[in-house]
């Protein structure tokens, strides 16, 4: 474990000293904000409902957007009960508010890479990427303001790709994915 943690703070050190700076400063901050809770997240779902074409999607990423909440804010951080790297190093000045909780996994993280993967799966390349590449950025900015460590990321990216998954196959197997699309379609009367 001290060799991960060695190799965890090497790679957040680097971030600060060679790619921190006054300009992605403010950009990191609004990433960092706008994955809070999964808010981005839970925005694009719901807007998804409004729309017959993308409800399935809303709802399936609304569904895995709890599950990851259930497995990583409620589940894992507090068996795991890693404490954040700027808590450990205080050295380091924050960006950011200084967040509570744990640190592993992030749950940013799961929100971002549950989201992206429902939507890469179920809507159109260019969203699937766009989607992943905000996860990535969302992903990022953790790092870069210092409030979790690389493998919490990792992790946090591995919790979210399961969490879609398991949403996925309840939905393909249930075909509830069907049932979503039936509702508000007008029935052919004969």
């Amino acid at each position: 474990m001290e060799l991960i943690t060695s190799i965890d703070f090497a790679i957040l050190d680097f971030i600060q000293a060679a790619i921190k700076n006054f300009i992605l400063d403010p950009v990191m901050l609004v990433l960092s904000y706008s994955g809070d809770k999964g808010a981005i997240w839970i925005i694009i779902g719901l807007i998804m409902l409004f729309f017959r074409k993308t409800r399935v999607t809303g709802v399936m990423v609304l569904a895995a957007l709890l599950l990851g909440l259930i497995m990583g804010e409620y589940g894992l951080k507090f068996i795991v009960c890693r404490p954040r790297p700027f808590v450990v190093n205080t050295d380091v000045t924050l960006n950011i508010v200084a967040p509570s909780g744990y640190s592993f996994p992030s749950g940013h993280t799961i929100a971002a890479f549950s989201s992206a993967l429902i939507i890469a799966v179920r809507e159109r390349r260019a969203f699937g990427i766009s989607a992943y590449v905000l996860a990535a950025l969302i992903a990022f900015s953790r790092l870069y303001n210092y409030v979790h460590f690389p493998t919490d990321v990792l992790a946090g990216m591995a919790i979210g790709t399961i969490a879609a998954l398991i949403v996925i196959f309840i939905f393909k197997k249930t075909k509830l994915d069907k049932k979503i699309e039936s509702i508000g379609k007008k029935k052919n009367v004969a």
